[in-house]
This record gives structure tokens, C-alpha cells and sequence, in this order.
């Protein structure tokens, strides 16, 4: 949901505040409200979090994994900015330290992050399926999953030549994931939360 106020710069939406614990993405310089959402979302976000997390460890990665606390500034048609909070971010864990006396922002000349996913709620489809989408691929991250409940998948989305191509998964299928390219998961098990 839109938020009717004059638009704002990225300045002005990092000092917004209405009161209330509401949390608020800034597209093309419009608050859009980030829906509280079902159970599921949650659970599933957590439960790719923790996986992430645990993979990292035990590859020995300098990464770091951050469930719905990371903000990703992108640009935009027209002047206006556009910041989203992804599900989940996968970055390198010097640019997370980099952040902790600093708004968690992955600003438009820092390094993109590793990976990004978002779940699909009913409200949310097309964004994340079309505006999401062509905002990440333009900042270059290499890596962006799409967990849809919904219809039961996950997209892998790859980075290629400025565009993302896409591999769906469901069922049984092992994910096959460029950046964590080890990893023994299937839909399955992240709808299960397994």
C-alpha cells in the first residue's frame, strides 16, 4: 500500500518516521507500507536465513547471511529514489561490520550482495516478480530467488550479461544455486521448513 505524501528523497524517507512501528520501502520516492504478511513468509524467510547461515559456516566463508533487516537502494526511472528491504541478504561479512555505525544500506556504489531473495505474498506478486526484478538486475547482484508459496517454486534468477535468467524449481528438486553451489535443499524442505 502507497503511502499519499509528497515524495521523498532518500534523505527525507531515511529521517521518516510516522509514529508507529510500520516498516516502509521508498519506490520512486513514494512510501510503500511493507505488509505484516502470513505465518509462512516469516517461516520461510527464517528458515533460508538459517540455512544460508549454516552453509556459510561450514564452507568458512568471509559472508554473512541477514533475514528483512537490509536495505538495498536502487535506481529508477524519473529522479526519484527506490530503496527495498529484501527478505533475505546474503553479503560479504566486512561490508555488514562496514554498516554497524551507518543506516543498513547497501548504497548505490557499495558492492552489491551475493544474493537476495523475497517471498511471495498475494499482495506483493508482481512486484516481485517484474519490479524487483529488473531493480536488482540493474544494480548487478549475481544472484535473486523468488520463493513463491503461492504456486509451490522457487526461481533461481542468475545474472547474465546485465539480465537475469531463470530456472524454476519445485517438489522434490534439489535447488541448484550459483553462490552456494553445495547446498543439498529442496523446495520441499523450504516449504516444510526442514
Amino acid at each position: 500500500m502507497t503511502i499519499a505524501t509528497k515524495r521523498l528523497s532518500f534523505a527525507e524517507y531515511l529521517a521518516y518516521s510516522d509514529g508507529t512501528d510500520t516498516r516502509y520501502e521508498l519506490v520512486n520516492g513514494e512510501l510503500v507500507e511493507m505488509g505484516v504478511g502470513e505465518g509462512i513468509h516469516g517461516a520461510i524467510a527464517e528458515f533460508l536465513n538459517d540455512v544460508f547461515r549454516a552453509e556459510i559456516k561450514r564452507l568458512g566463508r568471509n559472508w554473512t547471511s541477514k533475514q528483512m533487516v537490509i536495505s538495498v537502494r536502487s535506481p529508477r526511472s524519473g529522479r526519484w529514489d527506490t530503496s527495498r528491504i529484501p527478505d533475505v541478504v546474503v553479503l560479504l561479512q566486512d561490508q555488514w561490520q562496514a554498516m554497524r555505525n551507518r543506516e543498513v544500506v547497501v548504497e548505490l556504489n557499495d558492492p552489491v550482495p551475493l544474493l537476495v531473495v523475497e517471498v511471495v505474498s498475494e499482495s506483493a506478486k508482481t512486484t516481485d516478480y517484474r519490479s524487483k526484478q529488473s531493480e536488482y538486475a540493474v544494480r548487478d547482484i549475481p544472484e535473486y530467488w523468488i520463493v513463491d508459496p503461492i504456486v509451490q517454486t522457487v526461481t533461481i534468477f542468475t545474472l547474465v550479461e546485465g539480465l537475469y535468467d531463470g530456472a524454476e524449481f519445485g517438489g522434490s528438486d534439489l535447488i541448484q544455486s550459483p553462490t552456494f553451489s553445495e547446498l543439498q535443499l529442496t523446495v520441499d524442505q523450504v516449504f516444510n521448513g526442514e
